[in-house]
């Protein structure tokens, strides 16, 4: 991916400076050990490596001229033109590069790719479950051999995993704070470790729950119980196998609470606090932070996903995805082009980089440093997240009729479901089951 020219040029005249200069030392001292050549050798060798490294791609004119474009969630395009001024600095050689920067939210980029790969950007941030889709339309190159240690060595495993394929990682690592957990208005909901009495004090005080039931959320119940929910992939991001025990006891113990919590007078189906009316609690991920500390003002509260009892009388926590954002390259046939878009993106998503993010717009960073950090620690909102999150699982790649068809099974959670029989809802489990298997076939 490299240009190596100059280094194995570098490397030749190192080795045969090498070579004379053992031939010297033996002619002068014919009684010197052979550790210490040896010794010797290697020491001169990790000279000649790191000449290598120093002189490597330092040719500004291989550059000049050639256009990067961009894209990014629009709410921070600004930051990153201003991370980009920051990585011409440290990278002189591309201060003649033309950098765009679009504003694509994660959730598009996928599907504005796949439509177009070459009209499509160059380096582009999207959501971990698009993977599958952008390697199969071959609108991501695998990262950089060169970064690849310290890409895995740095961020989250979870985040990393999510970026992988077939054991290869595709996508920088940018963002663990795509995930959901409990805001509440603390005057009114005093403990939230239970669903029962957040609904319970919900009612008592006319306000209403919050929370979705579609599939990015109704794992929490069957993650919950127990249940599991995954696809394996080969190499080219086609589904071939599906993981899945819905249709089981367990999955019936998950399938009643959704029910139950449907049933409520308090319960409003839906995850998005800038739609929400009247509540004093909702399930909604940081995204949304500004918009309910705003509604619930000093009543303002976080906390993980709580715990409700089982129709078998046992406790459960409840669970749900982890998720994240990632950075991609897509691959170029100018090798000094790609060259250029690897390294924008390992800067793009470096330590400082996403911890100045954070700081920026409050994303919650990947990096293992930066999480650590004070300033991400005291926020409420990703320290409720961060609880949750040992409790999730991280999403990895599922088929795009996966969301669809969840939300029947949502619709009649509220609906038919509520007077069913356990042999009905048994048979409903066994249906939907058969459905999530049929994607990988």
């Amino acid at each position: 991916m490299k240009k190596r020219l100059v280094s194995v040029l570098l490397t030749v005249a190192c080795g045969a400076t090498l070579l004379a200069g053992c031939g010297e030392k033996a002619a002068q001292e014919t009684t010197t050990d052979t550790n210490e050549q040896t010794e010797a050798a290697d020491t001169t060798a990790d000279q000649a490596e790191a000449e290598e490294e120093k002189e490597e791609a330092v040719d500004p004119a291989a550059y000049d001229g050639k256009e990067v474009k961009v894209w990014v969630a629009e709410n921070v395009v600004d930051f990153t033109n201003q991370q980009i001024e920051n990585f011409k600095t440290e990278y002189p050689q591309y201060a003649g590069v033309t950098f765009t920067v679009e504003p694509v939210g994660e959730g598009d980029a996928a599907g504005n790719m796949i439509t177009d790969v070459t009209s499509g950007a160059d380096v582009y941030g999207f959501a971990q479950d698009q993977l599958t889709r952008l390697v199969t339309a071959n609108a991501l190159e695998e990262v950089n051999p060169d970064f690849l240690a310290d890409v895995e060595s740095a961020n989250s495993a979870g985040v990393v995993e999510a970026g992988k394929v077939g054991g290869t990682l595709y996508a920088y690592p940018m963002t663990a704070d795509n995930g959901y957990f409990l805001y509440y208005d603390k005057s009114v909901v005093t403990d939230p470790s239970t669903l029962e009495g957040i609904v319970e004090q919900c009612e008592a005080a006319g306000k209403n729950f919050y929370m979705d039931l579609t599939g990015w959320y109704q794992v929490a119940f069957f993650f919950g119980t127990g249940c599991q929910l995954t696809y394996d992939t080969d190499d080219a991001g086609n589904f071939t196998k599906c993981n899945v025990d819905y249709a089981s006891d367990k999955g019936l113990v998950a399938l009643k609470e959704m029910i139950e919590l449907a049933s409520s007078s308090s319960f409003q189906a839906g995850s998005s606090a800038g739609d929400a009316v009247n509540y004093a609690a909702i399930i909604d991920g940081t995204w949304d932070a500004a918009t309910v500390k705003e509604v619930l003002g000093d009543n303002y509260a976080c906390a993980k996903l709580p715990t409700f009892t089982g129709s078998d009388g046992k406790e459960y926590q409840m669970s749900g995805f982890n998720g994240c954002k990632l950075l991609g390259v897509k691959p170029q046939e100018d090798e000094d082009k790609l060259q250029i878009c690897d390294d924008l993106a390992y800067y793009l998503t470096s330590e400082k980089v996403q911890l100045a993010r954070f700081e920026a717009v409050q994303w919650g960073p990947a990096n293992l440093n930066a999480q650590a950090s004070d300033a991400v620690q005291s926020n409420e909102a990703l320290a409720a997240l961060s609880e949750q999150f040992a409790y999730t699982i991280p999403q990895g790649n599922y088929p795009g009729d996966y969301w669809t068809r969840s939300e029947s099974l949502a619709g009649d959670v509220k609906g038919d479901f509520q007077k069913a029989s356990d042999e009905d809802l048994t048979k409903a489990l066994e249906t939907y089951q058969a459905d999530l298997e049929s994607y990988a076939k």
